[in-house]
C-alpha cells in the first residue's frame, strides 16, 4: 500500500510522517518499522527528511526520548496534538500499534507517546497512545490474512477487551482483503466503517 502511495501526486511538501510504533533496535534493524518504511514510501517520496519524526528508540534514556517525542508531536500538530490521518494494522492477538494485550501501555492516559512495559515478540517499543489515536481526523485500518478474521470481528463490534476494540470508531475506515473476512459475520461485513 505504501509503494502505492508513494506514486500517487500527493503536496509532499506538506507532509509531515510520524510513527505510530516502533520496536526499539538500532537504526537500520530489519524489525524496525522505519526500515521498512523508508524502503516502501519515503526512498519513493520527495518528503523532506526534516518532516519525518521517527521515534527515538535508540535514544539512551528512553522515557525521556518519549516525553521529548511528544513534545515534537505537540509543536508540529498542536496541543493537544490532533493527527490529520493515523494508520493502523491489526495483529492476531488483537494488538494495533504496540497497545498489546497485558501491557501497562493500555492504561495510559496523561501521554500521548509511551514505552510498552514488557517487551512484545521479543522487543519494547514506543507507541501512540490512545488519546492522540483517538484524537485524529481520519483512522485508517488496514487489515490483511485470515489470521486476523476473528480480531476483525470483534474490532468491528468494538469490542474493548482487546486493544484495537478501544481505539475510537467514529472517524474510522477498514480495509480488508478477503482472507481477513472470511471470518466475519456477512451482515457486520457491508459497508466500509468500522
Amino acid at each position: 500500500m505504501l509503494r502505492l502511495l508513494a506514486d500517487e501526486d500527493l503536496p509532499w511538501e506538506g507532509v509531515d510522517l510520524f510513527q505510530v510504533d516502533e520496536r526499539i533496535a538500532p537504526d537500520g534493524d530489519p524489525e524496525r518499522n522505519l526500515t521498512h518504511l523508508r524502503e516502501s514510501l519515503l526512498c519513493r517520496t520527495p518528503l523532506a527528511e526534516d518532516r519525518i519524526h521517527a521515534m527515538p528508540v535508540d535514544a539512551p534514556d528512553l522515557e525521556r526520548a518519549a516525553r521529548d517525542h511528544a513534545g515534537v508531536l505537540r509543536r508540529v500538530a498542536g496541543s493537544p496534538p490532533v493527527l490529520d490521518l493515523v494508520h493502523l494494522g491489526l495483529g492476531a492477538d488483537g494488538h494495533t500499534a504496540s497497545l498489546v494485550p497485558g501491557d501497562a501501555v493500555l492504561e495510559v492516559r496523561d501521554a500521548d507517546v509511551a514505552l510498552t512495559a514488557r517487551a512484545y515478540e521479543g522487543r519494547r517499543r514506543m507507541t501512540l497512545t490512545y488519546p492522540v489515536l483517538d484524537r485524529a481526523r481520519r483512522v485508517l485500518w488496514l487489515v490483511t490474512g485470515r489470521s486476523k478474521a476473528g480480531m476483525l470481528e470483534r474490532l468491528r463490534r468494538g469490542d474493548e477487551e482487546i486493544p484495537a476494540g478501544r481505539v475510537r470508531r467514529e472517524r474510522a475506515l477498514l480495509l480488508v482483503d478477503r482472507d481477513a473476512l472470511a471470518g466475519c459475520d456477512p451482515a457486520s461485513a457491508e459497508g466500509g466503517a468500522v
